[in-house]
């Protein structure tokens, strides 16, 4: 039975999902109507519903339409995370539509989570069939399931959760009550069918911890909850400023990076999932629940683009609050990433009983790479606390720390570290480490000049231009005629396309433009980039990956700079073709256009927002141009 699970298919791919949330966690839900997964109560909490590992072991929540000739669509409604997945036959037309509310108070933490699934009919007659079977703590522990006055409860001794049925004011009069009682179980676990016509509908609330006796859902509630999401999401999208092109794919990346923003701490997550694998079969297969310190300081960019500074200036105080409780250890004073209350507790385990997503194994929860070496994340903060600063100045605790951060820089930064891409090869002089470690010192000058505060401004200023004189003589390979992923190597890296964007070279000066050329030869195939050749450049794992979606999107912005405006447009229009059916996009592409990777991932969607942003300016810029000509 647990091959059924996901419409014939063990495991369906990584991108057909959508993502609902209520900015506390999210869950996907398939194109066959599975909770595929789901971590509560938090982003980084352990699983309820993880068969995108594990079929049978780690539990979902389905609710399809079996049956030979079913056509599956799904999409979301209008201007909203609200996902409706659409059952199709010449016998009618049925949908379940997937929600969680958000709370009137997002910021508060809260330990119960609600997912709401409302399934009806709109033409003819659909048989559907409800199955809940919940696998608690990454499926490790065992449950019972107990019916109760409104559905079912589910119990592990730590755990609870409950299925909860349509109450008495069902808008056709039937109650579903009685359907979740004891003739629902299955063993225990949920598996019931219901069949509606035209103008039917069934609403079922999945709550974890709920109260001890929790009241049925109702129709009306149902509703109301229903209309207070929708106009939840209407409204925050209301604020966005960007009125240019490619606005609908503009507007679903920033539905996703606030989806993935904790909204009791302003963290954003770098995606909601563990172990999707960067090679089906292989062992690139990493927990991205957390914080990184790089790709949420990017996001400041993006949203602060669309106008949202509400979100922009939370995580300035969420790194803020990083720079004055630094704790100080071999890797530096800033760690690379931290859990989304600002903890550094990252223990990387592996989940042996899990298969693993088409079983790629190891399965990792947690993240050994959060005690790496990465010099680049100080550019990274930097760069963030500058842009927030014309809207929340650093105050005289924060500054003291940053000065002391900045100081253990000046003595650190010419060593070798991991690198962005936190390979586990060993440590290089990476040339993007020394890039942001420039932009960390650069930043930091510019804010104390602004504003007059005390630094030791000459030495900061020495190992700037310090960092420059390499950059420029030991990281430029000239027989390549471009700056290479380290000294020494020939091997060109796609992060530096973002060495004009910050700031540290021209995007017209012809050793750049050899740079890009360099890159766009080794690096680009159709619009996807790699980040890097392995096989050139070791980096310490077996296997191969994929294209670096982010990356991809960065090329775009690289070449709307380089003013190729031409190739950037064609290549941004290529890459919006990679998105899945609902606009979103895991970490990795390979040149099959197989979505892989943890999914969906907020750097992928901040460097969307980045591209078309900075491409419609140039091109409206250009059209201006040609009118006045």
């Amino acid at each position: 039975m647990a091959a059924e699970s996901h419409g014939g298919s063990r495991f369906p791919g990584i991108d057909e999902h959508g993502m609902i949330g209520d900015l506390q966690t999210v869950a996907l839900v398939s194109t066959a109507g599975s909770i595929d997964w789901f971590c509560a109560p938090r982003f980084d909490s352990p699983s309820v519903f993880a068969a995108l590992l594990d079929p049978e072991k780690g539990g979902y929540f389905r609710i399809h339409a079996p049956g030979d000739g079913m056509r599956v669509k799904q999409m979301y409604f209008p201007q909203t995370a609200v996902l409706i997945t659409r059952f199709m036959s010449a016998d009618g037309v049925g949908e379940v539509i997937d929600f969680m509310p958000v709370a009137a108070e997002p910021k508060v933490p809260t330990a119960s989570r609600t997912i709401v699934r409302v399934v009806r009919v709109v033409r003819g007659e659909v048989t559907f069939r409800v199955e809940c079977r919940p696998r608690f703590d990454y499926g490790r522990r065992t449950h019972t399931a107990t019916a109760t006055a409104h559905g079912v409860r589910f119990d592990d001794g730590e755990n609870s959760a409950a299925l909860l049925g349509v109450g008495p004011d069902d808008l056709d009069g039937g109650d579903l009550d009685g359907d979740l009682g004891g003739s629902a179980l299955d063993g225990d676990d949920v598996d019931v069918t219901i069949t509606l016509t035209a103008g039917q509908r069934r609403l079922f609330a999945f709550e974890t911890e709920p109260a001890a006796d929790p009241r049925g859902l109702g129709a009306a509630r149902g509703t109301r909850l229903f209309r207070d999401t929708v106009d939840f999401w209407r409204d925050w999208l209301s604020r966005s400023t960007f009125t240019g092109r490619w606005r609908e794919e503009v507007e679903r990346s920033a539905m996703v990076l606030k989806l993935l923003q904790y909204a009791p701490t302003g963290a954003l997550v770098a995606a909601p999932t563990a172990a999707l694998p960067e090679q089906l079969g292989g062992v690139r297969n990493w927990d991205y629940r957390y914080t990184w310190i790089r790709d949420a300081s990017f996001s400041v960019f993006s949203l602060l683009a669309l106008g949202y500074t509400d979100e922009a200036i939370a995580f300035e105080l969420w790194v803020g609050d990083r720079v004055i409780e630094q704790v100080g250890d071999s890797s530096g004073p800033l760690k690379i990433m931290y859990r989304i209350d600002g903890s550094s507790d990252l223990e990387e385990l592996t989940l042996d009983h899990f298969e693993g997503y088409a079983g790629s194994r190891p399965v990792h929860v947690g993240n050994g790479a959060a005690d790496q070496l990465q010099l680049d994340i100080y550019g990274e903060a930097l760069e963030a606390l500058a842009v927030g600063e014309q809207f929340r100045p650093i105050g005289n605790p924060g500054w003291a720390k940053l000065r002391g951060i900045l100081d253990w820089l000046a003595d650190n930064w010419d060593q070798p570290d991991e690198g962005v891409w936190e390979t586990r090869g060993g440590r290089k002089d990476f040339t993007y480490g020394r890039i942001m470690c420039w932009v960390a010192f650069d930043r930091g000058i510019r804010i104390a000049r602004d504003r007059g505060l005390p630094a030791p401004l000459e030495r900061w200023t020495a190992e700037r231009d310090a960092i420059y004189e390499q950059v420029f003589t030991r990281c430029w390979n000239p027989e390549r005629k471009a700056f290479t992923q380290y000294p020494g190597t020939d091997v060109v890296d796609a992060i530096t396309l973002l060495m004009p964007r910050v700031g540290m070279i021209a995007p017209q000066d012809p050793m750049w433009l050899s740079t890009l050329d360099a890159i766009g030869e080794e690096l680009v195939t159709d619009s996807l980039v790699y980040r890097y050749n392995p096989a050139a450049s070791p980096d310490g794992l077996p296997g191969e990956e994929g294209t670096f979606s982010l990356c991809s999107f960065f090329y775009v912005m690289a070449l709307t700079d380089a003013g190729r405006l031409e190739e950037a447009q064609y290549a941004f229009e290529k890459m919006l073709t990679y998105g899945n059916h609902v606009g979103l996009y895991a970490e990795e592409i390979d040149p099959s256009g197989l979505q892989l990777g943890n999914f969906p991932q907020a750097f992928t969607h901040l460097a969307l927002i980045r591209a078309a942003i900075e491409l419609d300016a140039a091109l409206e810029s250009a059209a201006t141009r040609r009118r006045w000509t």
